[in-house]
């Protein structure tokens, strides 16, 4: 974000004036009478005469009925069939006007920016003309349906605003005559948007509309009016639907306002929000991560009710309840399980996917026997509890909670709850509601062990609360049911629909269920012997029923409530959202005090969004919606390099979070709830979807580790928020006992300890551009060259690696080498681990390249860091077929681009004498001229003989010692081979290769002077080709060597030959680099062992490469324990260290107003997908500290949000 603050505008001028065309479109329906250009007269001529056509059907309708011509069927009917033809006209002329431009104009594709801008217009009826305003329909069969549905429309419309009816239900003429004339209008919006043109809703769920289902809106809405009437005019006398009869007439007057407002909801959104609220409250269920599972969850629980109500035995209606509701509300995802295993299972919930540890094996994470077993007893003493009970105590004669045997049950519910309240409220950082501090909970968080040793208490806590609620409470609650006096009148539909959800509500949502039982033990204790008529015919279940809607309509009402208060108070008083009208609406919103309250109150008894618009205190009723908020599969993300790091905690998190959600940390569990979870420059969004007994199904989101302005300020809120809860001192006073941040949307629950990946960076001045630092470099190559070398024989000999090269002296027996960047996973314990260190390019981000127009981008930072690029040689590369995986990994040297020599380093940091790799000015040498330079053809090396038979193992292939280099130059870098690093390594070595430990065997190994002067003439050939023959000379070039971009030199050919000795040259360059970095911090080693030990832990604990090598993306998903990369900041001129290490660390979670980011992702859906307002400085992204605006943008789903990970639904225990 560049601009931020106040004066950020709404809409941009463009946008306001699409806005200004569109939105007079979608009041009428479709006509477009703002063009923004000026167009012929007939053209609105034609849309005013459609728009009017149905209503000229209808009166003609209704004027043969006044006249007593035609009874009212007929003239429904006979209204209905002129549509029907009228419309069939309509369609037609657009299918006429399509074929005419598909075949006459031939332009290319329609550019739909400048459509409207660019109509002309012939005549009334040219194609042109047509197709402006009636487009036509997309497929041939919504032709048909939606024709059809015109003329039902129109039949049954004239049928409803007949003056004969209207006066009949109001007894008045003037008002019968208002409303027929209004409600015409009502229907003409709904035919014309139905048959001519669809205008754009605002009340829009999904991105397209595929299917063409948006027309179908306005007259679904219209029809569900008709039906009320129809039932109340052939139902005979019930005061109830005259009376519904009667609000809806009037009611149907003001569709058009409700349709612009966008609080209607569109067909998938209702349908979707209808099962969802049936489900959960009519059912017992719980709102589902899919749209297939809530689909098929309604469907089977609807089942179970149907099949009560047929059930002619109460004990039976009790048992089928019980058994249901029991298995309905475990995890039935896991059922798939016991076809495919353990394993797939737990692979296909999202964990660590293409480095997933072995799955848990704690209790619940699958489904085997001992889970099975657990379920099937607690069924069978539910089933037995309850039918013992119904069949020796559900018929006595008292029922009254004071006397009857409901009594003590009641009482015993009580205790319970108020229990397991306490025991939970003690858990988090924060109780009553986010107002006062925790003083139990741990007041300093040095270490997680610290951390957890402080914690102990509360967990105890935890375990008590966990088998009271699981396990003592539902069992209480099936046992007060099914003592229940109303179970006699079981058979009725209302009772058979409350009892099903109670026995489902106990085990699906256990504490909500004892709250709701809780409160109709007070009602009933409060009222004692009297009777309250119209509560108690309702029966305990339907009262379960309604106390569940109430308790979650008031949650809603109070969420909403704040949310409102934060909205307005916020952009008061902070300055940065003050714009100019803040004072205006804020007195507007002060003097309409009672309409806005109306107004919370209406969302939420729809259980939907508080739509503030553009994010300002202008409060409407979005449209109701699924908990989800979004119609697409959860899951569904903007990934780039930085998702890794998400992925690889997520499967940490979910073990974190399973135990929080079952100690009762995070506070009561509800679908629909969102967590913010925090560490280091991660943000974690975490949704609840699910809920269920001992499950819980979540998403979890990674937010962008990129530091905008605007993400940084939200940022800085978030950790001020978290330090006031967490890292508050030991003792505090009663003043600062309160939350100073509860107006705020974030409050802090708990800390979860979890295995992620820390994250540190070092400025290597002062390490890298020491001489004295890279005259030690040189040395350090050499040994640990020496040690990869003598590592690299230990794994062929032991099977490990695998190659077509032959090593002479083996028996003639192909030898075992490797592809070092295709090593196994599954390898015995003390195989070596070598993996390519260099760079892959499947996993570079390319920025230019002069080889490659292709890889420019509009994110490319022109004049910021960038990484390794390709080179020529390996661009080249990628278009030839046949390579090898290998040749896909480091860039091979001396095959090197412009664009690689200077966006590193300065130019005036290029050695001077060494050649620019451009394809030109390459030094020749003259083979024939001088007799000492040789590069001999593998028979004419001499075969060595070594002195000691295992000799032959540490034997390096042949390839490796034919380097086109004088031997006088090897001979004066002689002295720098490390010949007792040598002896050392080697005698540590060795006995790992011999069938049994001898001394003398050792000695001859170390005293072997061919095996030694081999290993030194390879060693000493690869540091000639690197180019470090004197020292290294400066900090660009080692760093050119640490990325793979090996400047030419004389035998660089050579070594790029051998792919597996450029790889061992380069991985020892680079851990030879990490071994200075270490001295330069820790001191220098001490000793020769100290030595090996530390290149084993780099061979066994780190992986040294780069960020954009696949090594590190595969390294960070396996959980590594460290990484380490060099890089270069371009705008500093620095040299940086990143090292990432593996470790338990506390991540902080806290509770987000659950209805605030309902609210802001509505209005980000209207304003994106109907306003079109896509503006990146939009007014509605910028920062703000108290909502946090820009972090709830960023996690809704893709098109709109644009989170770097988003993980597919988790299932995981609670018990």
């Amino acid at each position: 974000m560049v601009r931020m603050g106040p004066d950020v505008p709404l809409l941009n001028e463009y946008k306001q004036e699409f806005f200004w065309k569109r939105f007079p479109q979608t009041v009428l329906g479709g006509p477009r009478f703002k063009l923004g250009y000026c167009a012929p007269p007939y053209v609105y001529v034609n849309q005013v005469v459609l728009f009017l056509t149905p209503w000229l059907f209808g009166g003609i309708g209704t004027l043969l009925c006044q006249l007593q011509l035609l009874q009212e069927l007929h003239a429904a009917v006979l209204s209905g069939m002129l549509m029907f033809g009228a419309a069939a006209g309509v369609q037609a002329l657009a299918l006429y006007a399509a074929g005419r431009s598909g075949t006459v104009e031939r332009l290319g594709a329609p550019n739909i920016l400048v459509d409207e801008e660019e109509v002309e217009f012939t005549h009334c009826v040219s194609p042109e003309t047509v197709r402006f305003i009636a487009p036509g329909k997309r497929f041939g069969l919504n032709v048909v349906l939606h024709t059809a549905l015109a003329g039902l429309l129109c039949g049954f419309g004239t049928w409803y605003v007949f003056l004969g009816r209207l006066t009949g239900l109001y007894s008045s003429i003037g008002v019968s005559l208002v409303v027929f004339v209004l409600s015409w209008v009502t229907l003409c919006i709904a035919e014309y948007s139905l048959i001519v043109n669809t205008a754009t809703e605002t009340a829009t769920f999904q991105a397209q509309d595929t299917y063409e289902i948006t027309p179908l809106t306005r007259p679904l809405y219209i029809f569900i009016f008709i039906a009320v009437d129809l039932a109340d005019r052939f139902s005979g006398s019930a005061p109830e639907l005259q009376l519904a009869s009667q609000v809806l007439h009037v009611l149907f007057l003001f569709l058009p306002l409700l349709w612009a407002l966008g609080i209607l909801p569109p067909l998938d959104a209702l349908l979707l929000w209808g099962m969802e609220q049936a489900l959960v409250f009519g059912l017992g269920g719980s709102p589902m991560s899919s749209n297939l599972r809530l689909l098929l969850m309604f469907g089977v629980s609807a089942g179970v009710a149907v099949c009560n109500y047929f059930i002619p035995s109460t004990l039976g209606v009790v048992l089928f309840s019980i058994s249901m509701g029991f298995l309905l509300s475990l995890d039935l995802s896991q059922v798939a399980t016991l076809c495919r295993g353990p394993g797939a299972a737990f692979g296909d919930r999202g964990f660590h996917r293409g480095g997933s540890p072995s799955p848990p094996r704690s209790f619940g994470w699958n489904l085997g026997c001992r889970e099975l077993l657990v379920y099937l007893s607690l069924l069978l003493v539910a089933m037995a509890e309850a039918g013992l009970l119904h069949h020796f105590l559900g018929s006595v004669q008292s029922q009254s909670l004071v006397t009857g045997p409901q009594a003590p049950v009641s009482y015993l519910l009580l205790i319970l709850f108020c229990l397991c309240w306490a025991l939970r409220e003690i858990q988090g950082a924060y109780v009553f509601g986010g107002v006062f501090l925790n003083p139990l909970y741990p007041k300093g968080m040095s270490s997680v062990q610290t951390f957890k040793q402080r914690s102990r208490g509360l967990y105890i806590a935890a375990a008590i609360r966990r088998v009271l609620l699981y396990l003592v409470s539902p069992f209480a609650m099936v046992a007060f049911l099914s003592m229940d006096k109303s179970l006699q009148l079981l058979h009725r539909a209302s009772l058979c629909v409350g009892f099903t959800r109670a026995f489902r509500v106990v085990w699906q949502s256990s504490e909500d269920a004892l709250l709701q039982m809780v409160v109709v033990v007070l009602v009933q204790l409060a009222t004692g012997k009297n009777m309250l008529p119209g509560w108690d015919n309702l029966g305990t279940g339907v009262q379960l029923l309604l106390v569940g809607l109430v308790i979650d309509r008031l949650n809603q009402f109070l969420a909403k409530l704040k949310f409102t208060l934060t909205v307005l108070v916020t952009s008061w008083t902070e300055k940065k959202q003050r714009r100019q009208s803040a004072g205006t609406l804020l007195a507007l919103n002060t003097s309409l005090c009672p309409l806005l309250l109306a107004v919370v109150a209406l969302s939420a008894l729809l259980s939907a969004p508080l739509l503030p618009l553009f994010t300002l205190p202008i409060f409407l009723v979005g449209f109701p919606r699924p908990q989800r908020s979004w119609p697409g599969p959860v899951g569904t993300a903007c990934p780039c390099t930085d998702s890794i790091f998400y992925q690889q905690m997520s499967g940490s998190l979910a073990s974190a979070l399973r135990t929080a959600f079952a100690r009762g940390s995070l506070g009561p569990l509800a679908p629909g709830s969102h967590f913010l979870g925090r560490f280091q420059d991660r943000m974690v969004w975490i949704m609840i979807l699910e809920r269920g007994y001992g499950y819980c199904t979540v998403n979890i989101k990674g937010l962008e580790l990129q530091e905008t302005s605007c993400h940084t300020v939200e940022a800085r809120r978030v950790d001020e928020v978290f330090e006031a809860a967490f890292e508050r001192p030991e003792r505090l006073g009663f003043t600062q006992g309160f939350n100073l941040h509860w107006g705020n949307a974030l409050t802090p629950c708990a800390a979860l300890a979890v295995r992620v990946y820390s994250d540190a960076r070092n400025v290597l001045s002062g390490i890298i551009d020491c001489h004295d630092n890279l005259r030690k470099l040189q040395d350090d190559f050499l040994k640990v060259l020496v040690w990869l070398l003598l590592r690299y024989c230990v794994q062929r000999h032991k099977g490990f690696l695998w190659s077509s090269e032959d090593v002479p002296g083996v028996g003639g027996r192909k030898s075992q080498s490797s592809q070092l960047a295709h090593t196994t996973c599954n390898q015995p314990p003390e195989a070596v681990m070598v993996e390519s260190n260099v760079s892959s390019l499947r996993f570079r981000q390319d920025s230019s390249s002069l080889t490659s127009f292709g890889d420019w981008s509009d994110e490319d930072d022109l004049f910021g860091p960038q990484p390794a690029r390709r080179t020529v040689a390996l661009v080249t590369a990628e278009a030839q077929p046949g390579h090898t995986a290998l040749q896909t990994g480091a860039s091979l040297p001396g095959s090197v681009e412009m664009g690689s020599l200077f966006e590193n380093m300065a130019l005036s940091a290029l050695q001077p004498l060494q050649p620019l790799g451009l394809g030109i000015g390459m030094p020749a040498v003259d083979r024939g001229r001088n007799p000492e330079a040789f590069r001999d053809s593998p028979s004419s090396v001499p075969h060595l003989n070594f002195s000691c038979p295992q000799s032959e193992v540490f034997n390096l292939p042949l390839g490796w010692r034919t380097a086109p280099l004088l031997p006088s130059r090897l001979l004066q870098l002689r002295t720098l081979f490390p010949e007792d690093w040598f002896r050392f390594t080697l005698g540590r070595f060795g006995p790992t290769v011999q069938g049994e430990t001898s001394e003398d065997m050792t000695k001859a190994l170390k005293e072997d002077e061919a095996l030694k002067e081999l290993h030194a003439q390879v060693a000493l050939s690869c540091l000639i080709s690197l180019g470090a023959e004197s020292a290294f000379t400066s900090p660009s070039y080692v760093y050119r060597l640490y990325c793979g971009d090996v400047p030419w030199t004389e035998g660089l050919e050579w070594l790029a030959s051998s792919k597996e000795l450029y790889q061992l040259s380069l991985q020892a360059f680079r851990f030879s680099f990490k071994l200075l970095f270490d001295q330069a911090s820790l001191g220098p080693m001490e000793s020769l062992d100290e030595l090996f030990s530390t290149l084993e832990e780099y061979e066994r604990d780190w992986y040294i490469g780069l960020v954009t090598e696949k090594g590190w993306h595969d390294s960070v998903l396996q959980e590594k324990p460290f990484l380490f990369s060099l890089g270069h900041d371009l705008a500093m001129g620095t040299y940086t260290g990143r090292v990432l290490s593996l470790q338990e660390q506390l991540v902080q979670v806290g509770r987000l107003n659950g209805e605030g980011v309902r609210g802001q992702w509505a209005n980000l859906s209207w304003e994106l997908l109907y306003a079109t307002n896509d503006d990146e400085e939009r007014y509605s992204i910028q920062a703000h500290p108290f909502m946090l605006r820009n972090l709830t943008v960023q996690a809704a789903d893709p098109p709109l949000g644009y989170p770097i990970y988003s993980s597919a639904p988790l299932h995981f225990p609670c018990l």
